[in-house]
């Protein structure tokens, strides 16, 4: 008996073809992810942060967030940067209006409280005198990004009491960089009691007083 020989499949080419998938799509976006975890750190500092409550809080698994951020301390250091972007954002135009010394320094201090203040479960203060600055002790790239913030707010405070010195706003006696170095210890006093939850009132209270002192009135 002859077998009969079987036909090979017929291929049909203009069939069209799927084309591939190369990976997962992003199902999350970087700025609000890394705005999340800001917030958590924040809230609850570096080592009290573990990389579940990262997930959860933005939405990423463990892998997805390594491979967006890096590891949590790479994580921490960028949601810091973002932090003191927003602020300088924020203050920036304040620090660069030509008002009477006083009336600037006001407005400063207002924007900041509001800074403070802020938070869905509490005062939150400021992330570089109630976070970072924890880190610093041993972590030599946090300290350098904590004195160079503390350095630049020197910068802008030493600005504004040069203008006023300039337009005869403050004594020929006037030191701007001394007043400056005391205009920013009061930012630092108000970060820390607004994180204690002190009601603003007090904190506006501290402020005039402060001001009192750094402008001879």
């Amino acid at each position: 008996m002859v077998q009969k020989s079987k036909k090979p499949p017929v291929t049909k080419i203009d069939d069209p073809v799927a084309p591939r998938r190369r990976g997962r799509p992003r199902a999350y976006q970087p700025d609000v992810a890394l705005g999340k975890a800001l917030d958590l750190f924040r809230k609850d500092g570096f080592a009290a942060t573990s990389l579940d409550d990262l997930s959860a809080a933005t939405g990423m698994n463990r892998p997805s967030l390594y491979g967006a951020f890096g590891d949590k301390r790479e994580l921490f250091i960028k949601s810091y940067r973002r932090y003191r972007e927003d602020a300088r954002a924020a203050m920036g135009d304040v620090f660069r209006d030509e008002l009477p010394v006083r009336r600037r320094l006001e407005r400063i201090y207002a924007v900041a409280l509001d800074i403070y203040l802020s938070g869905e479960s509490g005062p939150r203060g400021c992330f570089t005198v109630m976070t970072a600055a924890s880190e610093a002790v041993h972590d030599p790239d946090i300290r350098a990004m904590v004195l160079e913030g503390f350095t630049e707010l020197d910068k802008a405070f030493a600005a504004c009491f040069r203008l006023a010195k300039e337009k005869g706003e403050l004594s020929n006696s006037a030191d701007p960089v001394v007043l400056a170095q005391l205009a920013s210890a009061t930012i630092h006093t108000i970060a820390i009691r607004a994180r204690a939850r002190t009601p603003r009132k007090e904190l506006e209270a501290i402020v005039n007083g402060a001001l009192d002192v750094m402008l001879g009135a």
